[in-house]
């Protein structure tokens, strides 16, 4: 995990280096969206439902004047949910709050005469998040605190303004376990985050 925050601090600061010394355009922005949540589990007998979720936070955007590429880094306040079932038993909603840091490669995909009114870009990359509400639930399974996915999305820009993106979150971590193997059919059982996330962002 340590060396996963300093590669993302490091290609922040490659990015940063490169905006400053190649006339890179900077802006700020406000972002807001859905955020629909599916845990994947290693044993059969446990699933979960989608549910949707909600994302709200601030972005830093960042592109240089080569081939319209550039990155994204955003701090996001992240709530997911999802319901439990075990053995056909529904367990309560295990709803999980995080400070999500995504930082994304992004290409936006110049066109011709419309090109400064639609732009539509694609971008992947790393997705750190930060659990802030608790840990375990139910006295049977724990939200861990820290949650590594890796992004993949597609977006259009409009007026040089307003970017709505869409991006589906592979979860490389796992993100919910059981305490302890209290019986034999939660023996082992673990989860990681699935998600599409779906926002509209305003720059400044």
């Amino acid at each position: 995990m340590k060396n996963l925050k300093r590669i993302l601090i490091a290609v922040a600061m490659i990015f940063a280096i490169g905006a400053t010394t190649m006339n890179a355009q900077v802006k700020f922005g406000l972002k807001a969206g859905v955020a629909v949540n599916d845990l994947k589990f290693d044993e059969s007998i446990i699933s979960a439902d989608n549910r949707a979720g909600f994302t709200g936070g601030a972005m830093l955007e960042v592109m240089l004047p080569i081939a319209n590429l550039g990155f994204d880094i955003s701090a996001m306040y992240v709530h997911r949910t999802g319901n439990i079932y075990e053995n056909g038993t529904e367990k309560p909603a295990n709803n999980r709050d995080y400070i999500e840091i995504p930082l994304n490669l992004k290409w936006k995909i110049g066109l011709p005469v419309v090109g400064k009114v639609v732009s539509p870009y694609i971008f992947t990359g790393p997705s750190v998040a930060f659990l802030t509400s608790k840990e375990e639930i139910e006295n049977a399974y724990k939200n861990k605190k820290v949650d590594v996915a890796w992004n993949f999305g597609v977006g259009v820009q409009l007026i040089n303004k307003i970017q709505i993106g869409a991006s589906y979150g592979l979860g490389l971590t796992k993100a919910i376990e059981t305490l302890s193997p209290n019986t034999i059919d939660a023996a082992g059982i673990e989860g990681k985050n699935r998600y599409w996330t779906i926002t509209a962002a305003y720059l400044f």
